[in-house]
């Protein structure tokens, strides 16, 4: 009885500090694009809609948007900020993203096909947590090298 108390309370521990990460981490929520405030180029995918939440000890995001013909585009991601590699779903540019947590409020960000970058940038949440600021670089269809600026609002 008294190792089932202590597997139980070490269960109930890892789940509470995970929750406790996922609220003390500024991306928590649901972003929405301020399409005015921001500087995508014509032609580019344009990401509408960003949920970070919790996922057992993981953190899920999940994008919805449209695609460079204006499509509708979705695609999620579970892992860590920790700089590794996790799987990447829905993306047709992307196979593969990784997340590094740089500072209280800012994260790199990587994605990769077949091990080959192909987005790189990085995500800074504003010192009120009200709008999330993501600057990418990556290519166009036609392979040419751009930069975006994509500024979203906290829901």
């Amino acid at each position: 009885m008294k190792t089932r108390t202590i597997i139980l309370n070490l269960a109930t521990c890892f789940v509470l500090a995970a929750l406790g990460f996922a609220a003390d981490n500024p991306n928590m929520g649901t972003w929405k694009l301020n399409e005015a405030k921001s500087k995508i180029p014509a032609g580019m995918t344009k990401n509408s809609t960003v949920v970070y939440e919790a996922a057992g000890d993981n953190i899920k995001v999940t994008v919805d948007g449209t695609d460079a013909a204006g499509n509708a585009s979705h695609n999620e991601w579970t892992g860590k900020f920790d700089g590794k590699d996790y799987p990447l779903t829905g993306d047709p540019s992307a196979d593969a993203r990784a997340y590094k947590k740089i500072g209280p409020r800012t994260l790199e960000l990587t994605n990769k096909k077949d091990g080959k970058v192909t987005t790189s940038g990085r995500i800074v949440v504003s010192a009120d947590g009200k709008t999330r600021t993501v600057t990418v670089s990556t290519r166009d269809s036609n392979g040419k090298n751009v930069k975006m600026t994509s500024v979203y609002d906290k829901q």
